[in-house]
């Protein structure tokens, strides 16, 4: 018995020293081959001529730099670590407290929250943080919080992180913008219509044998799976994740938009997130077969959403949006009315904005179609075309024509999926002082009380809110925040360009990476990321002394600059800085 086995080890280990011989051979031939090749047959990288071979790991860590950053780095984007942290613990919803004290000290410029002498208990102060927009509005719109989903479409976003957001938006309360891709049928993830009240639907009926085939697909492997072979087996056709799984009536469904008007729902379903309709200047989603804006399809759209947003510029880019060729599928051409495959390049100017009035003019024209608040987005980089756009508005308040309900100021430093990095970097106050010159505008006017503000760029957590709100705003928009509570891992693939995906299945449309992404999972987390926003929103006002949400106002801040030169008052701060 020993014999056979010490004759085991015998052959085993003379096979492996074959084999390892073998291994040599082949890696000294491979990097023969490799070296010649870099000396003497490429004539891409002129590094490669003269240090062949080694000099590949100039791309090897060029490659692996960005995914790695966050992990060893120190933080530099946003104001610690920690601020990252925090959003992650919160969709997890596990205890968010620091221990001995903050790994990354903040010691810059930066805007400190004033406590009261005289505190309140979290129960003291007012849950309800709805915000009012569109009061003069026949049908105005107050949300369930301050906090808004920024926008972004479906298209840059894969339809399994829309689905989760649209969960998590259900489950929470927090408002969802739709960005300029438009309200599509992921937008309805939630939605359990009415079989005898659904003449608005392209409903595609149950059969036995999928039946059959979903519970067994679901009992030996998941529900995804079997949601996704029940599409397939039903339809079949390109544009099958267009339609929505109805686990009540275990049909599948999407907006019929050649129904009659008459067909649509007179309110908002309740089943349903509460939306902004985002239109670009590529009016997608509202166009007819021309491109041209189709006031009937508006009117369907509105008929699910609670306000309009026109996009003039975004912090990132202040061009048209631009979704790569490979984001670009069956599914979003049928979206946006588009050619599949291609790049989607929109016009830089939004296409009824060619003068203020012009633009004014077409809020108008929005408000009398659904009777809802409409407002528009903006970047500053001057605070002349701030106090032009305000001086036109109060001229037309007076006349009793049409203005904005509400102004959505995005930051210079805002985020993109594609964004040219000329635009993204230079362009664009940030978000305090672009909130300053909008809020100052508005009060010079006498238009504060017609326009609300929503500010966005780089808020993160609960005392990036109060800051935000202190200094002007009526409610922020968050875009990375939620982004990262819905599984984000910052790699910076979003565009689509040059190969390179998502590798969390967020904001692509590769089907391999979309199919790991744990859609109810996700929507679950994203929604304890905002429940934890209220949460810490709330501490803070306790600890402010302030009762209500409205109640804050610069006077709740203290400014402390890089010298240590500190501003009780933030206005003198500001007209320091500013020279407004």
């Amino acid at each position: 018995m020993l014999e056979s086995f010490d004759l085991f080890l015998d052959h085993f280990f003379s096979y492996f020293i074959e084999f390892i011989e073998v291994l040599l051979l082949l890696t000294v031939f491979g990097l023969i081959n490799l070296y010649i090749y870099d000396r003497y047959v490429q004539r891409k990288h002129q590094l490669l001529i003269n240090y062949p071979i080694i000099g590949r790991f100039r791309y090897l860590f060029e490659t692996l730099r960005e995914p790695l950053r966050q992990y060893f780095a120190e933080e530099t984007f946003y104001e610690s670590r920690d601020k990252v942290e925090w959003v992650y613990k919160a969709a997890k919803n596990v205890p968010n407290f620091m221990s001995f004290s903050v790994s990354q000290p903040f010691s810059g410029s930066r805007f400190v929250i004033k406590h009261s002498p005289h505190v309140l208990n979290d129960s003291e102060v007012d849950s309800d943080f709805g915000v009012l927009f569109g009061k003069n509005r026949p049908i105005p719109f107050r949300t369930k919080s301050p906090i808004i989903r920024s926008a972004m479409s479906d298209g840059a976003l894969s339809p399994e992180s829309v689905r989760a957001f649209t969960l998590g938006a259900t489950l929470s309360g927090f408002t969802i913008n739709t960005g300029e891709g438009g309200l599509t049928s992921n937008y309805f993830f939630t939605h359990r219509p009415d079989p005898k009240n659904a003449r608005y639907l392209e409903i595609v009926k149950s059969t036995p044998a999928a039946e059959l085939v979903f519970k067994l697909v679901t009992l030996f492997f998941n529900r995804s799976l079997a949601i996704k072979t029940y599409r397939k087996l039903l339809l079949n056709k390109k544009t099958e994740n267009t339609y929505i799984y109805d686990p009540v009536s275990h049909s599948l469904f999407r907006v019929d938009w050649k129904a009659p008007l008459s067909a649509f729902p007179e309110e908002v379903p309740e089943d349903m997130p509460d939306l902004i309709l985002q239109i670009g200047s590529g009016l997608y989603g509202v166009r007819d077969e021309n491109g041209n804006f189709d006031e009937e399809r508006y009117e369907k759209a509105m008929r699910f959403c609670r306000m309009t947003e026109i996009k003039i510029a975004q912090g990132a880019k202040q061009t048209g949006g631009k979704l790569a060729g490979s984001k670009v599928t069956a599914d979003i051409a049928y979206y946006r009315g588009v050619e599949e495959g291609k790049d989607l390049i929109s016009p830089n100017r939004f296409p009824y904005a060619g003068t203020t009035d012009e633009l004014l003019d077409f809020v108008g024209r929005l408000q009398e179609i659904s009777k809802k608040p409409v407002g528009i987005k903006i970047v500053i980089s001057d605070a002349k075309s701030v106090e032009e756009l305000a001086e036109t508005m109060k001229r037309r308040k007076a006349e009793g024509r049409a203005i904005v309900d509400f102004i959505s100021v995005d930051s210079g430093d805002g985020g993109s999926a594609t964004a040219p990095l000329e635009l993204m970097e230079s362009v664009g106050l940030t978000t305090p002082n672009a909130l300053y010159v909008m809020d100052t505008m508005l009060r010079r006017y006498n238009l504060r009380e017609d326009v609300s503000i929503i500010a966005s760029g780089k808020i993160l957590a609960p005392d990036d809110v109060v800051i935000a709100l202190s200094l002007g705003a009526d409610a922020v928009g968050i875009a990375r925040g939620f982004m990262m509570s819905g599984g984000c891992i910052r790699a910076r693939k979003c565009s689509g360009t040059q190969g390179h995906v998502c590798p969390v299945g967020m904001a692509t449309q590769d089907p391999k990476k979309r199919a790991s992404y744990l859609v109810v999972r996700k929507g679950g987390e994203i929604a304890n990321y905002h429940t934890n926003l209220l949460k810490g929103i709330k501490t803070l006002l306790a600890v402010m002394g302030v009762k209500r949400l409205d109640e804050l106002d610069k006077k709740h801040l203290t400014f402390k600059n890089r010298s240590g030169e500190i501003f009780f008052d933030i206005d003198n701060y500001f007209h320091q800085k500013l020279h407004i």
